[in-house]
């Protein structure tokens, strides 16, 4: 996968759609849906026939976005005891 520049040109945050939850841009489906789709085994087929209102590059961003963040998350490793 390359590098996302912009997430925002792939989600949007507003109050008026669906309840504040981050959403692919255009649409009423959610990031916390696609990942709990993918969690439970879907393929991206699958998801894209599910949601055809987002595309391949939409889905691929939500995973990008994912590894990302939980990259940022991870403890760092300890540092080696330096004799």
């Amino acid at each position: 996968m390359g590098a996302i520049v912009s997430y925002s040109s792939y989600f949007e945050t507003r109050a008026d759609i669906c309840g504040g939850e981050t959403v692919i841009r255009g649409s009423r489906v959610t990031l916390r849906t696609l990942l709990a789709s993918l969690a439970e085994g879907s393929s991206f087929d699958e998801i894209l026939a599910d949601f055809p209102t987002i595309s391949s590059a939409d889905l691929r961003a939500v995973i990008e976005f994912a590894a990302a963040s939980a990259e940022e998350d991870l403890p760092a490793p300890p540092m080696p005891k330096v004799a």
